[in-house]
């Protein structure tokens, strides 16, 4: 019988063992399965990369969104990840496992990742982690409730954060004055004023502070 090798990618080593026992002890009726953990994007990194060295692909690869803070600008999300493994290794059937279920964050993820599902922490149980299994190996994607509706509510804005207004959010929220911020982000200071009122218009907070943009995308788990 097939081995389905899967790799979970959370920072939360008892969610990941907890869906390693429920699918290792599951009946399928093709194949058994059996899950690698990481739980740092460096670690889920590096055993991809191996996978593919050794040309011994993950089937599925499950992702949480916030793996850890981002550091200097750096790129260390779940979605970072998924833009990495979805290039490197593209056979392997990618899933957000994640507790953000708003409707920019998950149609950013589809279009710059293009996964074969989406979970909503909170709607996962023995049976959806089972049929998501099943459903993205035959007939993908597979989405939860949660996931579906902000899929179908997706924002009407044709702006799209792409890696400077990344940035842009990551020295924000270490204090870098945007006058200041010309030292890090190749563009005069006037763009970077531009680009943040475009941001806050996403976030839905144009008539606030630095400080509410900030926050709101903290919540959605941008920075």
């Amino acid at each position: 019988m097939k081995t389905l090798k899967i790799l979970a990618v959370d920072d939360h080593q008892m969610t990941m063992i907890g869906y390693k026992y429920i699918l290792e002890d599951a009946e399928f009726d093709d194949f058994t399965v059996a899950m690698e953990m990481a739980t740092t994007f460096e670690e889920g990194k590096q055993k991809i990369e191996q996978s593919v060295a050794n040309s011994d692909l993950f089937d599925l690869i499950l992702l949480d969104i916030q793996l850890s803070p981002v550091v200097d600008g750096v790129p260390s999300t779940g979605q970072d990840l998924g833009v990495i493994a979805r290039n490197i290794s593209p056979t392997s059937k990618i899933v957000f496992l994640s507790s953000f279920s708003d409707n920019y964050r998950i149609n950013s993820i589809l279009r710059t990742v293009n996964p074969e599902g989406y979970m909503v922490k909170t709607e996962i149980n023995e049976i959806v982690l089972k049929e998501m299994v099943e459903t993205v190996l035959t007939s993908p994607p597979y989405y939860t409730k949660k996931a579906l509706i902000a899929i179908r509510n997706k924002m009407s804005t044709n702006i799209h954060l792409d890696d400077t207004d990344i940035k842009i959010l990551y020295y924000l929220s270490v204090g870098t004055r945007t006058k200041d911020m010309g030292d890090y982000v190749p563009l005069s200071i006037s763009a970077i004023e531009n680009r943040k009122r475009q941001i806050k218009e996403i976030f839905g907070v144009e008539n606030e502070n630095d400080n509410a943009l900030i926050a709101s995308a903290k919540e959605k788990g941008f920075i």
